[in-house]
């Protein structure tokens, strides 16, 4: 199943080249160090820019408070553009500017910059940042204070969270690699009605974000199943699950709702 669709079309709002506010990624120069290099010259001939390395969450959302009217332009992974996003849902702007990403990583790393039309090459994404035009688009939030732009998968009971910053900007391979644990015994409620109670073993379980929707593959009992919702509830006795490559975990219940046309996102025009 793919973790996204092509975005919806929309007439996209058109933004000029101002101020920007650039989050490097910390594992975007270990990466692709010289692709890193390009786009900051090609976003430095355009616009005043301001790089930031951020090396903690608390810093992140420093720089991001403060960033003035400095538009928000990161450079690295899918993960490190969800973790901005993150940090300006805390801070309540999630649609305050739209955001700018120049993809530096691995192919499964910028998977979802790839579906979103975001240009690969470093020269073309800059040049989208300085002249491209914002498109809506949608992605999950949960009730935790969580934000969902690709997927979340199911990877059953966790100790606790994994990893300190740098894990959280790292590349997505291992969330490729990880899966759900199977056999878990979960209650699944979709847009309110019940899916599956705890007596059912829930074999697989993957929500992906698609378009305005939300699209769940279970396994429930061996029988397979995919819908779409605009919520999903989940609960059980302690689950782990992966946001977008991020470990969270264990949890007792958490819902997740579909937010369309909640941010933007800076794509070619036209």
């Amino acid at each position: 199943m793919s973790s996204l669709s092509t975005p919806v079309s929309r007439p996209p709002d058109a933004e000029g080249a101002g101020p920007l506010l650039v989050v490097l990624d910390p594992s975007a120069r270990q990466a692709d160090g010289e692709s890193v290099r390009i786009a900051k010259d090609v976003l430095r001939g355009g616009a005043d820019v301001k790089v930031t390395l951020p090396e903690s969450p608390s810093e992140l959302d420093r720089v991001l408070a403060h960033r003035g009217r400095r538009r928000a332009v990161v450079i690295g992974s899918d993960q490190a553009l969800q973790r901005v996003l993150q940090a300006l849902h805390r801070h309540r702007e999630l649609d305050a500017d739209p955001v700018g990403l120049v993809p530096v990583g691995g192919p499964v790393a910028t998977a979802t910059a790839r579906l979103l039309g975001v240009p690969a090459e470093p020269v073309a994404a800059a040049r989208t940042v300085l002249a491209g035009s914002a498109r809506r688009l949608g992605l999950l939030l949960d009730d935790g204070g969580g934000v969902v732009l690709s997927e979340v998968r199911f990877t059953g009971p966790r100790q606790g969270r994994t990893g300190g910053w740098r894990s959280l900007w790292a590349k997505l391979a291992a969330a490729e690699q990880a899966s759900p644990s199977g056999s878990e015994e979960l209650r699944i409620e979709v847009d309110g009605r019940l899916l599956a109670d705890v007596h059912q073993r829930v074999r697989h379980l993957r929500v992906a974000m698609v378009g305005d929707a939300m699209e769940l593959a279970l396994d429930l009992d061996g029988s397979p199943h995919r819908l779409r919702a605009g919520r999903l509830t989940v609960a059980g006795r302690g689950f782990g699950y992966e946001a977008d490559g991020c470990p969270v975990g264990p949890v007792r219940n958490r819902t997740w709702t579909v937010r369309p046309d909640s941010w933007r996102l800076l794509l070619p025009a036209g």
